[in-house]
């Protein structure tokens, strides 16, 4: 028998390096019990700009601006589960904190630059330069599907851009975009001179083009066949109805309060009709003219945003639960990072995003009020630290999705959160 030369030396070396490398993280998937839920929807409220965590659902002792005093800038109040407080202008969420769980520890790397911040909380990942990864909702679509025959699987109430949508997944698996509340997306509302028999013979026309091009296995060409067919079909009256807020009861409504109050109501609506995925901005900046990022004076009336926030959210919560659909619905509000606990020259915040407060609410999980903890100023992580990609693997996991598969970009694979662990103490 010859002796191996140098070439297949390596060759052979680097196979067995490859098979040691891979191995650990098979018997590691494979050892761990998934944790899965039952959940069949998500609303996600994206607060963009930056939430501050020592503002809302991380309090500590108060701070004074003036005097340069990191501290929080508001009081704190209790709430219904023993040991968790609050700011005292979530005084409607102090009141069903115990469908609630503020996880106060998740972080992530980038602190500076509010696009880069926005994309991993959108996709769970770093932009990269080689692949454009798909966001949570084109995800969970990817993998649930729609809940109902005739509805979208994911809709978008807010800014629309490539952070939100499928990357490598492909049109088929993006979002429908809402512009207004109070009537369905201007692309699929047909106008009135478009006749029932005029959209059929458009339609039969359309048939005999397809035909006539024949068929094709180019990928991104089926996706947007299919994003065509779906469009069609929802572009009908039946559809558009779930837009119709004016059904609703006006006592309802009022509870629900602004804008973003009827966003929420509609996600309600959205979901009610089979929308598995559904996320709602809130960052409307007329209320203190910076929205969620308060830098300098635009802390000053920040208390409008949190008390908007509060009203919507706790009212969503309370309808939800009256429709026997909020342990089916899971309820996440994120924003790219938090902020430090001091105060800038003019009397605001930066951005923080080694520690900050993400919530969960309903979904069928094991609600505690508040998981993991801060130190005095919330600035620091003490206990429970939780990553964007463990984020990601609780919602995956409390949607039944399996948050330890791959995905694969081309022939690249692509885990589908980044290796993220569920918080274990949401689905005892």
């Amino acid at each position: 028998m010859q002796d191996p030369t140098r070439r297949q030396f390596l060759a052979s070396g680097m196979a067995t390096a490859g098979a040691l490398s891979v191995a650990p993280l098979a018997q590691g998937s494979t050892s761990q019990k998934l944790l899965q839920g039952k959940a069949e929807h998500v609303i996600s409220i994206w607060l963009g700009g930056g939430m501050g965590q020592i503002d809302t659902f991380d309090p500590k002792a108060k701070g004074d601006p003036k005097a340069r005093k990191a501290g929080a800038y508001y009081d704190s109040i209790d709430t219904v589960v023993d040991g968790v407080q609050v700011c005292e202008h979530l005084s409607s969420m102090a009141k069903v904190m115990d469908r609630v769980t503020a996880v106060r520890t998740v972080n992530h790397g980038v602190i500076d630059e509010h696009a880069a911040a926005t994309n991993r909380m959108h996709t769970g990942r770093a932009i990269s330069g080689t692949v454009t990864y798909p966001s949570l909702g084109s995800l969970i679509a990817h993998e649930r599907g729609a809940a109902g025959d005739d509805a979208p699987p994911y809709v978008l109430i807010g800014y629309p851009n490539v952070t939100r949508g499928p990357g490598f997944l492909g049109a088929k698996h993006g979002y429908l975009y809402l512009t207004e509340t109070g009537r369905g997306p201007a692309g699929l509302s047909r106008p009135d001179i478009i006749t029932p028999q005029r959209q059929d013979r458009r339609e039969q026309f359309l048939a005999s083009l397809r035909k006539n091009a024949g068929s094709t296995s180019v990928s991104k060409l089926l996706d947007y066949e299919s994003a065509i067919e779906q469009s069609m079909k929802l572009s009908g009256p039946e559809f558009n109805q779930v837009f119709n807020l004016d059904g609703e009861p006006d006592d309802l409504r009022n509870q629900y309060g602004g804008e973003f109050g009827q966003r929420c109501l509609l996600s309600r609506r959205l979901i009610e009709r089979g929308v598995r995925f559904i996320e709602v901005s809130h960052n409307l900046n007329f209320l203190n003219g910076s929205g969620w990022d308060v830098h300098n004076s635009g802390i000053v009336n920040q208390h409008k945003l949190i008390q908007e926030m509060d009203t919507a959210v706790a009212t969503l919560i309370a309808d939800l639960q009256k429709k026997d659909l909020l342990d089916k619905t899971l309820i996440v509000i994120t924003s790219e990072f938090g902020r430090p606990p001091e105060f800038d020259s003019g009397g605001g915040r930066g951005h923080q995003g080694s520690a900050f407060s993400c919530v969960l609410a309903g979904g069928g999980l094991a609600h505690c009020g508040a998981f993991g903890e801060t130190d005095h100023l919330a600035k620091k992580i003490v206990a429970d630290p939780v990553s964007v990609p463990d984020f990601f693997a609780t919602i995956c996991g409390c949607m039944g999705v399996d948050y330890s598969k791959y995905l694969y970009a081309g022939d690249r694979p692509v885990p589908v959160t980044d290796q993220g662990t569920p918080i274990a103490k949401l689905f005892s």
